[in-house]
């Protein structure tokens, strides 16, 4: 499995308050983040896998609503996850 409960939690809390916080928007956009990258390689070597493919799809949707909403919440939090994570160029 790719995504361990240990992995989970050092992602938020690195990117959440702490390791208890998993509802923050910046820690949620991070695990998406984590996930999409995964699924992108998997893609990668198998292209014709179309539920991972509508899965990713997904997963990026629900990402874009996050950042959307942090962008109208705190446009400095959005600018931070978006510079921290590398989303954007």
């Amino acid at each position: 499995m790719y995504l361990t409960s240990e992995k989970k939690a050092e992602i938020f809390a690195q990117y959440g308050k702490d390791a208890k916080n998993t509802g923050s928007a910046e820690s949620q956009i991070a695990l998406f983040t984590y996930r999409i990258q995964h699924l992108t390689e998997h893609l990668k070597n198998n292209h014709k896998d179309y539920g991972t493919e509508r899965a990713l799809t997904r997963l990026v949707g629900k990402r874009r609503r996050l950042l959307d909403y942090l962008k109208e919440q705190d446009i400095e939090r959005y600018r931070a996850i978006i510079k921290e994570l590398g989303i954007r160029k």
